[in-house]
């Protein structure tokens, strides 16, 4: 290594120090949808977690949507199992939340205080019907329409679904925060096939999107334009859905995240307690590796520290077995599970995000099954992270929210 080589790369670490340590001395915000179903009642609830680990409300919050929640009371898949609901682009201090039940996106300025006001004109039509998941790269927001929240849906209706496609699509994003579709750019996927998640992989043109019920993992590659150019689809072998004692199992997947350092992808396999692991070329195809055991129930959504050396899973599980588990990405093709932590309380777990300065992982609970009672079970976790990665306490704050709303989607945001 030369001298010169040796000077930058240390300035350059030393910026990088000093830029976490400003992030973990700052404020820090996490964003979380109410879901309330009534008509424009949607909202997102925004907390501060102060230094000794606290939480309380931003002053104003909730903030509404100016849209609606997801309709659908009793979903057990559907717009509740999607990722990336809600987005913080730290670049233009903007945050955008779905609108399921209206078909928009909600954009916000975020300011120093953690405070949210809407982006003039908005919120702004999805390009679809039911948006769940948003994506941002460079001046292109993708949207995830899973159209597959049944009592707003219009038009002919067949199986309770609308003859009206899922579809992927690009939005524009103005340099004022508005959006603007991008003529030409949806791609329409199979009808019930349920798109829960859009990720832009960071650095390339690479857009992966997750079909939860077709067991399919979309590709494209899109242009300067923001046109979508899709390639095969991808579906993981018959091997990982086979169950010797029971016959095949479903074949669905839910939730994937992307490495930060090197072209793989881990994919949640819920039916057999799995994490998969597919490379990906320059091009966005992707080749199966193997899967790796979870030891919890139904494991869905991932985060993965800036280091790349953990992983954490959200397990969504039954009434008392939401889990959360940690693993070892030492030898990023193995990942290796290192913790599994239960969940204080009932609920079902769905996304989860890490805090500015990994410090905390945050899980938002749901309310899926019987067996917790009415309107409980909704919360935000406040996971601690010890040194090594591993996670300590739970202190859940409960989220009141009316009977059939779901709170869904986490945002964490740390001013500059």
């Amino acid at each position: 290594m030369s001298r010169k080589f040796a000077v930058i790369s240390l300035l350059i670490l030393g910026f990088l120090a000093v830029a976490h340590t400003a992030a973990a001395e700052g404020p820090q915000f996490v964003y979380v949808e109410s879901g309330v179903q009534s008509a424009n009642g949607n909202s997102v609830l925004a907390f501060e977690r102060h230094a000794d680990g606290s939480m309380t409300p931003v002053p104003g919050s909730p903030f509404p949507t100016g849209g609606t929640g997801v309709q659908e009371t009793h979903l057990v898949f559907g717009p509740y199992e999607a990722d990336s609901s809600v987005f913080a682009d730290h670049s233009r201090n903007l945050l955008f939340a779905v609108n399921s039940g209206s078909d928009t996106i909600a954009v916000f300025h975020i300011h120093a205080d953690g405070s949210l006001t809407p982006v003039a004109g908005s919120p702004f039509p999805s390009g679809g019907t039911d948006p769940v998941s948003v994506a941002v790269s460079g001046d292109f927001l993708f949207v995830a329409n899973q159209n597959g929240d049944s009592p707003h849906l219009t038009g002919p209706v067949l199986e309770g679904r609308t003859t009206r496609l899922p579809n992927y699509t690009t939005l524009r994003i103005a340099p004022d925060g508005s959006l603007s579709p991008v003529a030409g750019s949806t791609v329409k996927v199979a009808r019930l096939s349920d798109p829960t998640q859009v990720a832009a992989i960071p650095g390339t043109n690479i857009l992966f999107g997750v079909d939860f019920l077709g067991g399919l993992i979309q590709s494209f590659l899109f242009d300067d334009d923001g046109q979508l150019h899709q390639n095969p689809t991808f579906a993981l072998p018959d091997s990982e859905f086979t169950d010797p004692g029971n016959g095949n199992g479903p074949q669905v997947i839910l939730g994937i995240i992307n490495h930060p350092r090197l072209p793989l992808i881990y994919i949640g396999e819920p039916p057999i307690n799995r994490v998969g692991v597919a490379r990906f070329d320059r091009n966005g195809h992707l080749r199966f590796l193997r899967s790796v055991p979870n030891s919890g129930q139904a494991v869905c959504w991932f985060r993965i520290n800036r280091a790349a050396t953990r992983m954490y899973t959200s397990n969504q599980g039954f009434a008392d077995t939401a889990t959360v588990s940690v693993y070892d990405l030492s030898d990023p093709e193995r990942p290796k599970e290192i913790q599994i932590i239960q969940l204080a309380g009932q609920g079902n777990s769905a996304q989860l995000e890490l805090s500015p300065d990994e410090r905390t992982v945050f899980v938002v609970t749901q309310n899926f099954s019987s067996l917790i009672p009415l309107n409980q079970g909704k919360a935000l976790h406040v996971l601690g992270i010890a040194a090594d990665g591993t996670l300590t306490s739970d202190n859940p704050i409960q989220i009141s929210v009316p009977v059939g709303a779901e709170p869904q989607g986490l945002a964490t945001y740390s001013p500059h």
